[in-house]
């Protein structure tokens, strides 16, 4: 898959999404090698969810997301759940990977993800956030 590949890949899932109500694109960005996206969608419960990602091209042809922060957060801003890959908390496992939980305050350790995942488990908590 190309980097053009990949952010088309993204705009068509955020098109077809049903818990996406609309999206804006921030900025995009994209080369034969690397590219980079930031939107920011509001969902059809009325919760905001703006990410970011900054992926490379592999020699093997597949698409690595270098960096990446997902914000989830309700209509009033606040905070339900932040995946991301900045290294702040080195002794979590699994650094830097780590999500941060608005509802408990705890940072937990986390997984390599991409927009795809995340959207696939906002998807599974989403009746838990209505």
């Amino acid at each position: 898959m190309t980097p053009a590949e990949y952010l088309q890949a993204i705009q068509d899932r955020l098109l077809l999404d049903p818990l996406i109500a609309n999206f804006h694109i921030l900025r995009e960005r994209e080369t034969a090698i690397d590219g980079y996206l930031r939107v920011k969608t509001t969902l059809i419960n009325g919760s905001l969810f703006e990410f970011a990602e900054y992926f490379q091209h592999t020699p093997e042809g597949e698409i690595h997301v270098v960096t990446y922060t997902y914000h989830w957060a309700t209509a009033d801003a606040t905070l339900i759940m932040r995946w991301d890959n900045t290294p702040h908390f080195p002794a979590l496992p699994n650094f830097p990977h780590h999500i941060h939980d608005g509802n408990s305050g705890i940072v937990q350790p986390g997984q390599e993800m991409n927009i795809f995942a995340v959207l696939d488990e906002i998807a599974r908590l989403f009746r838990h956030f209505q």
